[in-house]
């Protein structure tokens, strides 16, 4: 019964994870607005449906969860314990899927920066980075 509960459980924790609107994506979001720039959201026209596209500039920008996008080095892109047959190869999946959608991107011909979601603490050097990224 315990296994059962915790299924469900488990279930109802999953269910609450979004895609869009994430915390690290909101704070990134009002950065670059607040620094000037203006971008569309989730172009789903687009290989991975970057978080935000900046069209007459040909660029995009994800931002990716550490853990979900198994940013490497970081503390925070651990397997967990239990289940481990489920989680490796999701996770995988979700990082070859990003390599490949960074791949189609650039072969498009737009240019993809990456924002991780540890990376986001330093307000500073995120908005260097998206400053050097989106101007000419």
């Amino acid at each position: 019964m315990a296994d059962i509960v915790s299924l469900e459980r488990r279930s109802e924790i999953m269910s609450g994870i979004r895609a869009k609107g994430t915390k690290p994506e909101m704070a990134v979001r009002r950065l670059v607005h607040s620094i000037g720039y203006r971008y569309r959201l989730h172009r789903s026209d687009l290989p991975g449906t970057p978080d935000m596209v900046f069209p007459s500039r040909r660029k995009v920008i994800f931002v990716h969860g550490c853990f979900w996008h198994q940013h490497l080095g970081c503390k925070k892109s651990g397997i967990p314990k239990s289940n481990q047959d489920y989680w490796t190869p999701k996770l995988a999946r979700n990082a070859e899927r990003d390599r490949e959608h960074r791949f189609q991107l650039q072969e498009m011909g737009w240019d993809v920066l990456v924002v991780w979601e540890c990376s986001i603490r330093s307000r500073e050097y995120v908005a260097t980075a998206i400053r050097r990224f989106l101007d000419p």
